[in-house]
């Protein structure tokens, strides 16, 4: 039989930042155990639900019992299974043993992975279906193991962990309590609605009842996502046209710590609003939860004096929770009003002296050795962008100043946003300030660049350093460790190159860096390393917007310094892939690569034109020299559209060349000759992109 089952995990509140993670992997563990068992189609992923105070799923057409079936058990080879008198060895009956089999039930089937003409003996047993309820139990135990649980907590008398205590257990199948027991804890057909708003203990009669009896009876969302959407509708109701931050994050945490979610307005005093608006709106969203209301939409928006409250209590009168919301938040506004206050009154340059004793990292130095090296690094990128020198170095020497305020100590998020606000109060100059802010930026996918040479300077040589300095000293991410950040910094500083864009080449980039280190810091080979780790998020970077991978790899393969003139290249090269030429040319390039490659030792420092004696050879020689030097003004023009276009013009003469003359003759002098017409050649064609990639 066919029919519902749901499964229920009562619990204390649940970390609610892990709270989604948790009950989609409890889901997903849960629907392959099921599939595999042969209880539910693999496709059928079922319903989660996640509560503050519960983890719950349900899964439509869940058969009673599994259908009968034939388990193939693989056991040892023929060779080692049976011995010199035919008869099976010690291994082969410990093999029949476990599988319940006789020597005559046996198969024997070639090993398609092993040896050739391997075989091993293979039981097929037949298996009659079992019912869910020998295996559920253990199927829930089994996933609760697998869930992604940082800390397991111990509670009671008892041996069972899990990442909150557990209090309750469902498994029913229908109308039908599936007895077992998971955590120490025996199934019923029982749970717990709103710690306030509830009936009290809540019976579920069927499986399938169970999130609507849960909302009637005990006042609970159950869903995770329909109660998200509920809060979402919820502000937008409330916030009645005006603009309420949009946090994802944060709708996501909230959505973790109600169950009937209401969304109320509150306020605070006017004063509050002379603190620079990042401190009260982190302020709010951190340690209050809050949905602070805009004046308007995005960066534009300036916060006003009210915001929106998601409660668990859905009340008619909601005075109290608005004016205890009110009251709460008042200290803590009162706190940030404070810390910019009292960090206002010493000038971020006098802070600059206690960086000394902020530690860096222990090979690396202190935050104000690293400082030191920002201001000469700034002031050297700043004179090849022809920027103020003078105001990149100023801004180096301030950017790590607020790391020592209050204000950020107390709020790690706002290093450079206060800076830049101090620094104006200081009386620095705008681009001073906002290079400060700045320089952290691109701090992720999507963010904005740095905006002038001068914020670009200050930046670049934030993100080269912590770069270079690491990969120097072997901390170089591996797998999905990066704790220092390293790829996002790698990315900001191609984005900045690429799409600022700035003519500047990245190995020089990488020299000023690493000069203003001690050289016997570093060891093995990192500049080939950080080659390597800025190439490889190039070409992720390029792939994920959309260009064609071959395209990406022909621009890559000669590795190009000026990451600026990429995107030139990329488009120059698709250009250029769509002539009719194209295809024969890229293929043509893979065989001139393929000789040279093998054989480009022996070519000759020159053609030389006496020696050319077929008339497909000169007449490509000619044609070579011809189209040159048009090409070679295009490539110094960054024309590269237009150089590639008029490679295509040789199609002709290279196709005649590999028809008709041989390349590697036995004539030493001229084997030499048409091996430096083809370097020739390579190089004239391979200086945009190696166009040999793109070849099937």
């Amino acid at each position: 039989m066919k029919a519902t089952l749901l499964i229920e995990l009562l619990t204390e509140e649940l970390p609610p930042k892990s709270l989604a993670k948790l009950g989609l992997s409890f889901r997903e563990q849960m629907q392959k155990a099921l599939a595999e068992a042969g209880f539910i189609e693999a496709a059928n992923a079922g319903r989660w639900y996640a509560t503050p105070r519960r983890l719950a799923l349900q899964f439509d057409d869940c058969l009673e019992s599994q259908p009968d079936r034939v388990i193939e058990r693989k056991g040892p080879a023929v060779a080692a299974g049976v011995g010199a008198d035919g008869t099976a060895t010690k291994a082969l009956e410990g093999f029949m043993r476990s599988a319940g089999v006789e020597f005559a039930q046996l198969e024997k089937l070639n090993d398609p992975g092993g040896k050739s003409g391997a075989e091993y003996f293979v039981a097929r047993v037949r298996k009659t279906g079992g019912r869910i309820d020998e295996y559920l139990a253990g199927m829930v135990e089994a996933a609760l193991k697998k869930l992604p649980v940082a800390k397991l907590m111990r509670w009671g008398d008892g041996d069972a962990q899990f990442v909150r205590p557990v209090h309750g257990l469902i498994l029913m199948h229908d109308g039908r309590t599936i007895a077992g027991e998971v955590l120490g804890l025996p199934s019923r057909n029982i749970t717990r609605g709103h710690r306030f708003m509830s009936v009290g203990v809540i019976d579920i009669p069927r499986a399938e009842d169970y999130e609507a009896i849960l909302e009637t009876e005990g006042r609970v969302i159950a869903s995770f996502d329909r109660r998200r959407e509920i809060i979402r509708q919820q502000l937008d109701a409330v916030a009645a046209g005006r603009t309420w931050l949009q946090d994802e994050a944060l709708l996501d945490e909230v959505t973790a710590l109600v169950e009937f979610p209401a969304v109320y307005e509150a306020g605070f005093d006017d004063e509050f609003l002379a603190v620079p608006q990042e401190c009260l709106i982190l302020t709010m969203k951190a340690n209050q939860k809050y949905f602070p209301l805009m004046d308007g939409e995005g960066e534009k928006g300036r916060l006003t004096n009210r915001f929106l409250v998601v409660s668990n209590m859905k009340v008619t009168d909601p005075t109290n929770i608005v004016t205890g919301n009110a009251r709460v938040v008042r200290p803590r506004l009162s706190d940030a009003k404070f810390f910019f206050e009292t960090d206002k009154k010493t000038p971020l340059s006098a802070r600059i002296g206690k960086l000394s004793r902020v530690v860096y990292h222990n090979k690396l130095g202190s935050q104000g050795e690293r400082v030191d090296r920002l201001v000469k690094l700034a002031a050297k990128i700043a004179q090849r962008l022809g920027a103020d020198v003078a105001q990149a170095e100023r801004a180096a020497l301030l950017a790590k100043a607020d790391l020592v305020s209050d204000m950020v100590g107390e709020f790690p998020e706002l290093q450079g946003i206060m800076g830049r606000y101090y620094a104006l109060s200081d009386g620095e100059t705008a681009v001073v300030a906002d290079a400060i802010q700045s320089h952290y930026q691109p701090r992720f996918n999507g963010d904005a660049l740095p905006q002038g040479h001068v914020a670009c300077a200050v930046a670049l040589a934030d993100k080269l350093d912590a770069l270079v300095g690491f990969f120097g000293i072997g901390q170089i991410p591996t797998g999905d460790k990066d704790p220092f950040g390293l790829r996002r910094a790698a990315l900001g500083v191609l984005r900045m190159l690429m799409d600022t864009p700035l003519p500047l080449a990245l190995p020089g980039l990488i020299d000023d860096a690493a000069a203003g280190f001690v050289a016997e810091l570093f060891s093995g080979d990192w500049r080939a390393a950080s080659a390597d780790f800025f190439k490889e998020r190039l070409r992720h970077m390029l792939r994920d917007a959309g260009h064609d991978p071959k395209a990406v790899d022909a621009v890559l393969a000669l590795d190009p310094t000026r990451i600026d003139q990429v995107p030139a290249r990329l488009a120059a090269v698709k250009a250029f892939a769509a002539l009719p030429e194209a295809d024969s040319l890229a293929a043509a390039n893979k065989r001139i690569v393929n000789i040279l490659r093998k054989s480009g030792a022996e070519a000759g420092d020159a053609v030389d034109s006496a020696l050319l004696a077929e008339a497909a050879e000169k007449a490509l020689w000619l044609q070579v020299e011809a189209l040159a030097p048009g090409i070679e003004a295009q490539l110094a023009a960054a024309d590269y559209a237009g150089a590639l276009k008029a490679l295509a013009g040789l199609r002709g003469a290279v196709d005649a060349f590999f028809d008709g003359v041989m390349v590697m003759a036995d004539d030493t002098k001229l084997r030499s000759n048409r091996l430096a017409l083809l370097l020739r050649l390579a190089g004239l064609m391979n200086r945009v992109a190696d166009i040999s990639r793109l070849s099937a």
